[in-house]
This record gives structure tokens, C-alpha cells and sequence, in this order.
């Protein structure tokens, strides 16, 4: 597991989080999110705990959005697919805790219990 940017013909920056072995796979185009990232704190910040909480909470209001015709489909075009029984690991929680942090200010989108 490990999380890489990588760059396309487009220069478009995307963190890519994979674990074979539980067989998922998180990739993050939006071009901002690698240098919002960098100012943020590390992930031993946070306890695991703390973070699948708060992921389990924001992954169920951003699919309850993708189901309202309310919510533009530019920003929420998909379902997250997250088990909050499956043990992702600290990086991939963290990634996506802070991802959901990011899209949050950068599309002044509101989640319950999200601080910014």
C-alpha cells in the first residue's frame, strides 16, 4: 500500500492509494489537492480511530448527494464505495479524510462535523 502522485500527458497531479490485497484502489485528480496536502498536518495528527469515524460520516453524506438531484453532478458524479468494516489503514483514512477537508473549502461544500 502507498500513496504516489503521479503526472499525465494533461499535467494534471493525482494521488493514487492502492492495496492489492483488499483489492481498492483511491485516486485523486483534482490538481490542488496534492499541494493542500503538503500544508497539512502529518498523519500522526490524527488517531485511526478519529479518522474512520469521520470518514464513515462525510463517504455517507456524499453519497446521500450523489442520489439528490439538489447537488450538481460536477462535483458529486459517483457513489464512494467505503466499508467502515473493512480495516483500510491509517494512510488511506487520512488521504481521505483530509481529501473531504480540501473539497469541502475548495467547492464551499458544508459537511456535518467538518471543521475547516
Amino acid at each position: 500500500m502507498g500513496a504516489q502522485q503521479e503526472n499525465s500527458d494533461k499535467e494534471i497531479e493525482s494521488v493514487r492509494i492502492a492495496n492489492d490485497s483488499l483489492e481498492y484502489e483511491i485516486i485523486i485528480t483534482d490538481i490542488g489537492f496534492p499541494r493542500f496536502l503538503n500544508t497539512q498536518p502529518p498523519q500522526d495528527y490524527y488517531e485511526i480511530n478519529y479518522l474512520e469515524r469521520r470518514n464513515h460520516l462525510f463517504v455517507s453524506e456524499y453519497n446521500r448527494r450523489v442520489l439528490n438531484i439538489r447537488f450538481s453532478r460536477d462535483l458529486y458524479p459517483q457513489r464512494i464505495e467505503y466499508n467502515p468494516s473493512v480495516r483500510y489503514g491509517k494512510e488511506v483514512n487520512y488521504l481521505l479524510f483530509q481529501y473531504f477537508r480540501y473539497f469541502s473549502r475548495e467547492y464551499n461544500q458544508n459537511f456535518p462535523g467538518l471543521r475547516n
